[in-house]
Formats: structure tokens, sequence, C-alpha cells
């Protein structure tokens, strides 16, 4: 178990160190982070800081869902947005393109190394994937359903003044084929200690 949580906790604190890098990059950002931005644009507050507020509001749509958190769920929203107002702060922000493109790269690379650890670690998905998945077992199609809600909160984040760009389309070619070849590498030795014994990656 504590293997599963170190492994939990070191691909939260990755996962928020890449999206301060992708965010100080300037090319665009991830939908949720899209959204995130311009609520900050808009409203104030940090980038990291709407990501627990939207984290939390989206955990709120998994009670008709009849969706149970776990461990690796309330700590996704606990750790990421803070890791994410830190990073945004302590990273440089690049001048020059090339920098700046190194930066969108690296970033989406470490997203999809630190997706497989944390959701590899079978101990529960962030809120945003277990609004999906929970659909997604009311009978809608996963594609579907995912499209039409990172379709939704890019719209909305753009409309409010996030930025969407290059490493907007990188992050979402990118992250589902990074996603399915980590995150069973990263579950090895891991699934068995699931009550259910499912892969978190099936969901």
């Amino acid at each position: 178990m504590a293997l599963r949580v170190s492994q939990l906790g070191f691909g939260l604190v990755l996962y928020g160190f890449g999206f301060g890098l992708l965010i100080n990059a300037r090319l665009g950002l991830d939908p949720w982070d899209v959204l995130n931005q311009g609520l900050s644009r808009r409203f104030g507050l940090g980038i990291g800081t709407w990501a627990i507020i939207v984290g939390v509001v989206v955990l709120g749509a998994w009670i008709p869902l009849r969706q149970l958190p776990g461990i690796g769920t309330v700590a996704n929203v606990a750790i990421i947005g803070n890791v994410i107002n830190v990073a945004v702060v302590v990273l440089p922000k690049p001048a020059t393109l090339d920098v700046r493109i190194l930066f969108m790269v690296a970033a989406v690379a470490i997203a999809g190394i630190a997706t497989g650890l944390y959701i590899g670690s079978g101990l529960g998905p962030g809120p945003r994937d277990g609004l999906m998945t929970g659909m997604a077992r009311r009978g809608h199609s996963l594609r579907v359903v995912r499209t039409v809600i990172e379709g939704s909160v890019l719209l909305l984040g753009w409309i409010l003044g996030g930025t969407v760009g290059v490493g907007t389309v990188l992050y979402a070619a990118s992250l589902g084929p990074l996603s399915h070849v980590l995150i069973p590498l990263f579950s090895r030795g891991m699934v068995s200690a699931r009550p259910d014994g499912g892969r978190q990656a099936d969901e």
C-alpha cells in the first residue's frame, strides 16, 4: 500500500509541475486548464486554485452517478492545483519561441508519465476522469462523453479568455496514446492489490 500511495503522490506532484511548464510556455493549454485559466483571468485567484474549485464542483456531479471517490480522487483535488500555483511562480517564463516549444513538449511528456503513475496506482480516478467514466457506465460511449465534456469545457474556457493554441492540439493528440502505454506499464504489480482486481485504465 505504501508503494501505491508513494506512486500516487509522486504522479500528482509531477502532473502539477508539468502543467506549470505548459502554462508558462504560453502556447495553449489542455481543455480543463483553458477553463481554469479563463476563470482566473475573469475572476482572479490562481489557475491552480481554480483547478481545486472546479475539481470540487465536478466531484459534486459524481453524486447522481453514484460514483465513489478513492484516496487518489481526494489527493488529486488537493495536490495538483497547489503544485500548479507554485510551479507557475517558480518556473521561468521563457521569452524565445524555441524554449517555449521545449517547455510545451516536455509538459505533455510529463503529463503522460504522471497520468500513468497516478492512475496506475489504482487508488481512484481524478474528478474529471471519474465524471466521464461514471457517465459512460450509464450506457453512453466514453469517447462521445469525453469529446462532449472536454469540447464544452474548452469552449467555455476560451470564451472566458483561456489560452487555446498548438499546445492544446498537442496535448489532445498525445495524451491518449501516452496513457494507453504508460498506465498499464505503471499498473504492473499494483492491479492485484485492488479489491475488484480490475485495472483503472479500463475505466
